[in-house]
Protein backbone atom coordinates (compact mmCIF):
# COMPACT_ATOMS: atom_id res chain seq x y z
CA UNK A 1 0.00 0.00 0.00
CA UNK A 2 1.20 3.92 -0.72
CA UNK A 3 -0.19 6.96 0.10
CA UNK A 4 -3.90 7.53 -1.67
CA UNK A 5 -3.84 10.62 -4.62
CA UNK A 6 -7.45 10.73 -5.36
CA UNK A 7 -8.44 11.41 -8.54
CA UNK A 8 -9.54 15.31 -9.88
CA UNK A 9 -13.00 15.11 -10.38
CA UNK A 10 -15.78 17.61 -11.26
CA UNK A 11 -18.62 17.35 -8.40
CA UNK A 12 -22.13 18.09 -10.48
CA UNK A 13 -23.75 15.44 -8.32
CA UNK A 14 -26.21 16.03 -5.11
CA UNK A 15 -23.36 16.45 -2.90
CA UNK A 16 -20.46 16.55 -1.99
CA UNK A 17 -19.74 19.39 -4.37
CA UNK A 18 -16.37 20.58 -5.20
CA UNK A 19 -13.81 22.46 -2.91
CA UNK A 20 -12.37 25.69 -3.64
CA UNK A 21 -8.31 25.65 -2.72
CA UNK A 22 -8.70 28.02 0.32
CA UNK A 23 -10.98 25.39 2.00
CA UNK A 24 -8.45 22.84 1.02
CA UNK A 25 -5.49 24.94 2.07
CA UNK A 26 -7.42 25.47 5.20
CA UNK A 27 -7.39 21.68 6.06
CA UNK A 28 -3.54 21.79 6.00
CA UNK A 29 -2.96 24.33 8.90
CA UNK A 30 -1.22 23.27 12.14
CA UNK A 31 -3.96 21.69 14.40
CA UNK A 32 -3.79 23.39 17.54
CA UNK A 33 -5.76 22.41 20.93
CA UNK A 34 -9.45 22.41 20.76
CA UNK A 35 -9.88 24.60 23.92
CA UNK A 36 -6.93 27.17 22.89
CA UNK A 37 -7.06 30.53 23.00
CA UNK A 38 -6.64 31.13 19.56
CA UNK A 39 -8.91 28.11 18.64
CA UNK A 40 -11.94 29.24 20.97
CA UNK A 41 -11.70 32.85 19.23
CA UNK A 42 -11.70 31.04 15.75
CA UNK A 43 -14.80 29.25 17.34
CA UNK A 44 -16.60 32.96 18.09
CA UNK A 45 -16.42 33.58 14.34
CA UNK A 46 -17.33 30.71 13.21
CA UNK A 47 -20.65 31.47 15.15
CA UNK A 48 -20.89 34.78 14.08
CA UNK A 49 -20.37 33.75 10.38
CA UNK A 50 -22.94 30.61 10.54
CA UNK A 51 -25.25 33.32 11.95
CA UNK A 52 -24.90 35.35 9.23
CA UNK A 53 -25.57 32.03 6.75
CA UNK A 54 -28.85 31.17 8.17
CA UNK A 55 -29.46 35.07 8.88
CA UNK A 56 -30.06 34.57 12.18
CA UNK A 57 -28.88 36.31 15.81
CA UNK A 58 -30.28 32.31 17.67
CA UNK A 59 -27.32 32.28 20.38
CA UNK A 60 -27.84 28.30 19.87
CA UNK A 61 -25.94 28.41 16.24
CA UNK A 62 -22.92 25.81 15.98
CA UNK A 63 -21.38 23.07 13.81
CA UNK A 64 -22.24 19.36 15.24
CA UNK A 65 -18.98 17.52 14.70
CA UNK A 66 -20.56 15.11 12.47
CA UNK A 67 -22.51 15.03 8.99
CA UNK A 68 -25.88 16.58 8.11
CA UNK A 69 -27.75 13.77 9.64
CA UNK A 70 -25.94 14.12 12.71
CA UNK A 71 -27.60 17.61 12.28
CA UNK A 72 -30.95 16.04 11.68
CA UNK A 73 -30.78 13.60 15.44
CA UNK A 74 -29.62 16.70 16.78
CA UNK A 75 -32.98 18.12 16.26
CA UNK A 76 -35.07 15.59 16.99
CA UNK A 77 -33.50 13.66 19.93
CA UNK A 78 -33.64 17.36 21.79
CA UNK A 79 -36.97 18.33 21.07
CA UNK A 80 -38.94 15.09 20.66
CA UNK A 81 -39.91 13.37 23.76
CA UNK A 82 -41.71 9.92 24.30
CA UNK A 83 -45.52 10.35 23.27
CA UNK A 84 -44.96 13.66 21.42
CA UNK A 85 -46.90 13.61 18.30
CA UNK A 86 -44.78 15.09 15.79
CA UNK A 87 -46.23 15.82 11.89
CA UNK A 88 -44.04 14.70 8.96
CA UNK A 89 -44.14 16.39 5.82
CA UNK A 90 -43.48 13.72 3.28
CA UNK A 91 -42.16 14.39 -0.54
CA UNK A 92 -39.07 12.27 -0.69
CA UNK A 93 -36.16 10.19 1.17
CA UNK A 94 -35.24 13.08 3.49
CA UNK A 95 -39.02 13.23 4.79
CA UNK A 96 -38.97 9.62 5.31
CA UNK A 97 -35.51 9.72 7.84
CA UNK A 98 -37.44 12.19 10.01
CA UNK A 99 -40.37 9.91 10.43
CA UNK A 100 -37.81 7.38 11.03
CA UNK A 101 -36.05 9.81 13.59
CA UNK A 102 -39.36 10.63 15.26
CA UNK A 103 -39.59 6.84 15.89
CA UNK A 104 -36.45 6.55 17.41
CA UNK A 105 -37.17 8.88 20.04
CA UNK A 106 -40.45 7.91 20.56
CA UNK A 107 -42.77 10.15 19.52
CA UNK A 108 -45.67 9.11 17.20
CA UNK A 109 -45.56 10.33 13.70
CA UNK A 110 -48.41 11.64 11.34
CA UNK A 111 -47.38 11.69 7.88
CA UNK A 112 -48.28 14.70 5.44
CA UNK A 113 -47.30 12.87 2.36
CA UNK A 114 -47.01 14.77 -0.70
CA UNK A 115 -45.94 13.10 -4.66
CA UNK A 116 -42.06 13.05 -4.92
CA UNK A 117 -40.92 15.84 -7.10
CA UNK A 118 -43.38 18.01 -5.47
CA UNK A 119 -43.34 20.39 -2.70
CA UNK A 120 -45.40 20.34 0.54
CA UNK A 121 -48.70 21.15 0.06
CA UNK A 122 -49.53 23.62 2.32
CA UNK A 123 -53.68 23.04 2.81
CA UNK A 124 -52.69 19.70 3.40
CA UNK A 125 -50.61 20.74 6.66
CA UNK A 126 -53.07 22.75 7.41
CA UNK A 127 -55.58 20.07 7.62
CA UNK A 128 -53.74 17.55 9.56
CA UNK A 129 -53.00 20.04 12.36
CA UNK A 130 -56.57 20.68 11.87
CA UNK A 131 -57.35 16.86 12.82
CA UNK A 132 -54.37 16.26 15.23
CA UNK A 133 -54.65 19.40 17.88
CA UNK A 134 -52.27 17.86 19.70
CA UNK A 135 -49.66 18.22 17.81
CA UNK A 136 -46.57 19.67 19.35
CA UNK A 137 -44.24 19.79 16.43
CA UNK A 138 -44.05 19.97 12.25
CA UNK A 139 -40.88 18.49 10.45
CA UNK A 140 -40.38 19.46 6.96
CA UNK A 141 -37.43 19.37 4.05
CA UNK A 142 -37.02 23.00 2.55
CA UNK A 143 -34.86 21.56 -0.39
CA UNK A 144 -35.65 17.67 -1.08
CA UNK A 145 -31.91 16.73 -1.92
CA UNK A 146 -33.77 13.10 -3.71
CA UNK A 147 -36.30 15.08 -6.38
CA UNK A 148 -35.30 18.66 -6.26
CA UNK A 149 -38.67 20.30 -4.71
CA UNK A 150 -38.35 23.35 -3.01
CA UNK A 151 -41.04 23.79 -0.09
CA UNK A 152 -42.04 26.94 1.21
CA UNK A 153 -40.72 27.59 4.56
CA UNK A 154 -42.36 30.96 5.70
CA UNK A 155 -46.08 29.31 4.67
CA UNK A 156 -45.14 25.88 6.31
CA UNK A 157 -43.92 27.92 9.06
CA UNK A 158 -46.98 30.38 9.94
CA UNK A 159 -49.06 27.37 9.71
CA UNK A 160 -47.35 25.44 12.24
CA UNK A 161 -46.98 27.82 14.35
CA UNK A 162 -50.90 28.91 14.29
CA UNK A 163 -51.60 25.46 15.62
CA UNK A 164 -49.01 26.14 18.53
CA UNK A 165 -46.45 23.93 17.00
CA UNK A 166 -42.55 24.08 16.67
CA UNK A 167 -40.80 23.55 13.77
CA UNK A 168 -37.42 21.48 12.87
CA UNK A 169 -36.38 22.45 9.15
CA UNK A 170 -33.84 20.48 6.67
CA UNK A 171 -31.78 23.19 5.29
CA UNK A 172 -29.11 20.67 3.97
CA UNK A 173 -29.26 21.17 0.35
CA UNK A 174 -30.73 24.93 0.43
CA UNK A 175 -28.40 26.65 3.34
CA UNK A 176 -26.10 29.62 1.16
CA UNK A 177 -28.11 28.36 -2.09
CA UNK A 178 -31.44 29.43 -1.98
CA UNK A 179 -33.30 32.31 0.60
CA UNK A 180 -33.48 31.06 4.06
CA UNK A 181 -34.40 33.57 6.09
CA UNK A 182 -34.16 31.74 9.82
CA UNK A 183 -35.54 34.62 12.08
CA UNK A 184 -37.74 36.60 9.92
CA UNK A 185 -39.44 33.18 8.81
CA UNK A 186 -39.84 32.05 12.66
CA UNK A 187 -37.98 28.96 12.39
CA UNK A 188 -37.58 27.01 15.31
CA UNK A 189 -34.97 24.71 14.57
CA UNK A 190 -32.78 24.09 11.37
CA UNK A 191 -30.02 21.97 10.12
CA UNK A 192 -27.74 21.59 7.40
CA UNK A 193 -24.42 20.43 6.28
CA UNK A 194 -20.96 21.56 4.67
CA UNK A 195 -20.53 19.61 1.76
CA UNK A 196 -23.81 21.43 -0.48
CA UNK A 197 -23.96 25.27 -0.92
CA UNK A 198 -20.98 25.86 1.83
CA UNK A 199 -18.59 23.74 -1.02
CA UNK A 200 -16.52 22.83 2.58
CA UNK A 201 -15.73 18.55 3.22
CA UNK A 202 -18.41 16.65 4.00
CA UNK A 203 -18.63 15.97 8.18
CA UNK A 204 -20.37 18.58 9.78
CA UNK A 205 -23.73 19.69 10.34
CA UNK A 206 -24.47 23.44 11.26
CA UNK A 207 -27.67 23.72 13.38
CA UNK A 208 -29.91 26.61 14.77
CA UNK A 209 -32.45 26.44 17.41
CA UNK A 210 -34.70 29.27 18.52
CA UNK A 211 -36.22 30.82 22.03
CA UNK A 212 -38.89 28.86 21.95
CA UNK A 213 -36.81 25.69 20.65
CA UNK A 214 -34.65 26.08 23.57
CA UNK A 215 -37.31 26.29 26.54
CA UNK A 216 -38.46 22.99 25.00
CA UNK A 217 -34.90 21.35 25.93
CA UNK A 218 -34.09 22.87 28.82
CA UNK A 219 -37.72 21.93 30.58
CA UNK A 220 -38.13 18.50 29.14
CA UNK A 221 -38.95 15.94 31.16
CA UNK A 222 -36.82 12.92 29.85
CA UNK A 223 -33.11 12.75 29.71
CA UNK A 224 -32.05 13.64 25.98
CA UNK A 225 -31.24 10.11 24.45
CA UNK A 226 -28.08 10.67 23.19
CA UNK A 227 -25.47 12.38 25.05
CA UNK A 228 -23.19 13.07 22.02
CA UNK A 229 -25.84 15.24 21.14
CA UNK A 230 -27.37 16.54 24.41
CA UNK A 231 -27.39 20.40 23.80
CA UNK A 232 -27.69 20.90 27.38
CA UNK A 233 -23.59 19.69 27.54
CA UNK A 234 -22.56 21.16 24.08
CA UNK A 235 -23.79 24.22 24.87
CA UNK A 236 -21.25 24.55 27.42
CA UNK A 237 -18.63 24.46 24.72
CA UNK A 238 -20.34 26.28 21.89
CA UNK A 239 -22.08 29.03 24.37
CA UNK A 240 -19.40 31.55 24.88
CA UNK A 241 -17.24 32.83 28.09
CA UNK A 242 -15.53 29.62 29.63
CA UNK A 243 -15.74 26.93 27.77
CA UNK A 244 -16.38 23.00 29.39
CA UNK A 245 -14.83 20.17 27.78
CA UNK A 246 -17.28 18.11 25.72
CA UNK A 247 -15.66 16.80 23.12
CA UNK A 248 -12.61 17.41 21.47
CA UNK A 249 -13.72 18.97 18.00
CA UNK A 250 -12.53 18.22 14.32
CA UNK A 251 -10.19 21.09 14.86
CA UNK A 252 -8.64 21.27 10.67
CA UNK A 253 -12.09 20.71 9.63
CA UNK A 254 -13.83 23.90 11.54
CA UNK A 255 -11.15 25.54 9.76
CA UNK A 256 -12.22 24.61 6.78
CA UNK A 257 -15.97 25.88 7.37
CA UNK A 258 -14.83 28.99 8.98
CA UNK A 259 -12.84 29.29 5.64
CA UNK A 260 -16.03 28.28 3.46
CA UNK A 261 -17.75 30.68 5.55
CA UNK A 262 -15.60 33.33 4.78
CA UNK A 263 -16.09 33.37 1.03
CA UNK A 264 -19.96 33.65 1.18
CA UNK A 265 -19.52 36.74 3.22
CA UNK A 266 -17.50 37.98 0.94
CA UNK A 267 -19.57 36.94 -2.26
CA UNK A 268 -22.82 38.34 -0.30
CA UNK A 269 -25.69 35.80 0.42
CA UNK A 270 -28.16 37.35 -2.01
CA UNK A 271 -24.98 37.04 -4.95
CA UNK A 272 -24.49 33.69 -4.48
CA UNK A 273 -28.55 33.29 -4.12
CA UNK A 274 -28.80 35.06 -7.40
CA UNK A 275 -25.57 32.76 -9.09
CA UNK A 276 -27.06 29.93 -8.47
CA UNK A 277 -30.48 31.06 -9.57
CA UNK A 278 -28.24 32.43 -13.00
CA UNK A 279 -26.41 29.46 -13.94
CA UNK A 280 -30.01 26.86 -13.41
CA UNK A 281 -31.30 29.14 -16.03
CA UNK A 282 -28.25 28.42 -18.39
CA UNK A 283 -28.23 24.42 -17.75
CA UNK A 284 -31.46 24.30 -17.77
CA UNK A 285 -31.73 26.17 -21.31
CA UNK A 286 -29.17 23.47 -22.43
CA UNK A 287 -31.00 21.11 -21.49
CA UNK A 288 -34.08 21.53 -22.83
CA UNK A 289 -32.49 21.98 -26.13
CA UNK A 290 -31.39 18.67 -25.89
CA UNK A 291 -35.20 17.41 -25.41
CA UNK A 292 -34.72 16.60 -21.54
CA UNK A 293 -37.24 17.55 -19.36
CA UNK A 294 -36.92 18.29 -15.34
CA UNK A 295 -38.99 16.21 -12.88
CA UNK A 296 -40.27 19.08 -10.80
CA UNK A 297 -42.63 22.06 -12.18
CA UNK A 298 -40.99 25.53 -12.51
CA UNK A 299 -42.78 27.26 -9.46
CA UNK A 300 -41.21 24.33 -7.03
CA UNK A 301 -37.77 23.45 -8.75
CA UNK A 302 -34.41 23.98 -6.85
CA UNK A 303 -31.88 25.92 -9.10
CA UNK A 304 -28.99 24.27 -6.87
CA UNK A 305 -29.99 20.43 -7.55
CA UNK A 306 -31.65 19.51 -11.06
CA UNK A 307 -34.07 16.38 -10.97
CA UNK A 308 -33.96 15.39 -15.35
CA UNK A 309 -35.60 12.18 -16.43
CA UNK A 310 -33.44 10.07 -18.41
CA UNK A 311 -34.59 9.56 -21.98
CA UNK A 312 -36.51 6.53 -22.51
CA UNK A 313 -34.08 3.24 -23.66
CA UNK A 314 -31.14 4.51 -21.88
CA UNK A 315 -29.20 2.64 -19.36
CA UNK A 316 -28.53 5.24 -16.60
CA UNK A 317 -25.75 3.48 -14.81
CA UNK A 318 -23.98 3.30 -18.55
CA UNK A 319 -24.21 7.07 -18.78
CA UNK A 320 -22.79 8.18 -15.39
CA UNK A 321 -20.02 5.61 -15.92
CA UNK A 322 -18.94 7.09 -19.34
CA UNK A 323 -19.20 10.85 -17.64
CA UNK A 324 -16.94 9.97 -15.20
CA UNK A 325 -14.36 8.09 -17.62
CA UNK A 326 -14.40 10.13 -20.26
CA UNK A 327 -15.00 13.61 -18.75
CA UNK A 328 -14.19 12.95 -15.16
CA UNK A 329 -17.77 14.36 -14.44
CA UNK A 330 -20.05 13.03 -11.50
CA UNK A 331 -23.66 13.38 -11.43
CA UNK A 332 -26.09 11.48 -9.55
CA UNK A 333 -28.65 8.45 -9.59
CA UNK A 334 -32.27 9.14 -8.67
CA UNK A 335 -33.20 7.78 -4.90
CA UNK A 336 -36.33 5.62 -3.77
CA UNK A 337 -38.66 5.33 -6.03
CA UNK A 338 -36.81 7.57 -8.69
CA UNK A 339 -33.78 5.07 -8.69
CA UNK A 340 -32.80 4.28 -12.63
CA UNK A 341 -35.51 6.93 -13.94
CA UNK A 342 -33.83 10.05 -12.87
CA UNK A 343 -30.58 12.08 -13.32
CA UNK A 344 -29.81 14.30 -10.00
CA UNK A 345 -27.51 17.01 -11.56
CA UNK A 346 -26.08 19.67 -8.94
CA UNK A 347 -25.17 23.09 -9.26
CA UNK A 348 -23.82 23.88 -5.80
CA UNK A 349 -21.10 26.39 -4.30
CA UNK A 350 -17.71 26.76 -5.58
CA UNK A 351 -19.07 23.60 -8.48
CA UNK A 352 -21.99 26.32 -9.66
CA UNK A 353 -20.01 28.08 -12.65
CA UNK A 354 -20.30 28.49 -15.80
CA UNK A 355 -17.15 25.97 -16.77
CA UNK A 356 -19.34 23.60 -14.94
CA UNK A 357 -22.60 24.19 -16.81
CA UNK A 358 -20.91 24.20 -20.53
CA UNK A 359 -19.44 21.07 -19.65
CA UNK A 360 -22.00 19.20 -18.29
CA UNK A 361 -24.18 19.92 -21.47
CA UNK A 362 -21.15 18.95 -23.83
CA UNK A 363 -20.23 15.99 -22.24
CA UNK A 364 -24.20 15.25 -21.29
CA UNK A 365 -24.62 15.34 -25.48
CA UNK A 366 -22.13 13.57 -26.38
CA UNK A 367 -22.98 10.46 -24.15
CA UNK A 368 -26.11 10.71 -24.93
CA UNK A 369 -25.53 10.66 -28.99
CA UNK A 370 -23.45 7.60 -28.89
CA UNK A 371 -26.04 5.66 -26.44
CA UNK A 372 -28.45 5.89 -29.43
CA UNK A 373 -30.86 8.31 -27.52
CA UNK A 374 -33.50 10.46 -29.31
CA UNK A 375 -32.02 13.99 -28.45
CA UNK A 376 -31.64 16.91 -30.06
CA UNK A 377 -27.79 18.08 -31.16
CA UNK A 378 -25.72 21.03 -31.47
CA UNK A 379 -28.35 22.96 -29.93
CA UNK A 380 -27.53 23.21 -25.98
CA UNK A 381 -24.17 25.08 -25.58
CA UNK A 382 -25.71 28.02 -28.08
CA UNK A 383 -28.91 28.04 -25.54
CA UNK A 384 -26.97 28.00 -22.19
CA UNK A 385 -25.21 30.94 -23.40
CA UNK A 386 -27.74 32.89 -24.88
CA UNK A 387 -29.16 33.23 -21.26
CA UNK A 388 -25.36 33.17 -19.78
CA UNK A 389 -25.00 36.43 -22.22
CA UNK A 390 -27.98 38.04 -21.09
CA UNK A 391 -27.53 37.51 -17.51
Amino acid sequence: MKSFHPPQRTLMGPGPSDVPPRVLEALSRPTIGHLDPDFVAMMDELKALLQYAFQTENPMTMPVSAPGSAGMECCFVNLVEPGDKVVVCVNGVFGGRMKENVERCGGTPVLVEDPWGRAVDPQKLEDTLKAHPDARIVAFVHAETSTGACSDVQTLVDIAHRHDCLTIVDAVTSLGGIPLHVDAWGVDAVYSGTQKCLSCTPGLSPVSFGERAVAKIKNRSHKVQSWFLDLNLVMGYWGGGKRAYHHTAPINALYALHEALLILREEGLENAWARHRRLHEALKAGLEAMGLSFVVPEAERLPQLNAVRIPEGVDDAAVRSRLLADYRLEIGAGLGEMAGKVWRIGLMGHACNTRNVLLCLQALEDVLQRAGAAIETGRALAAARAVLETG
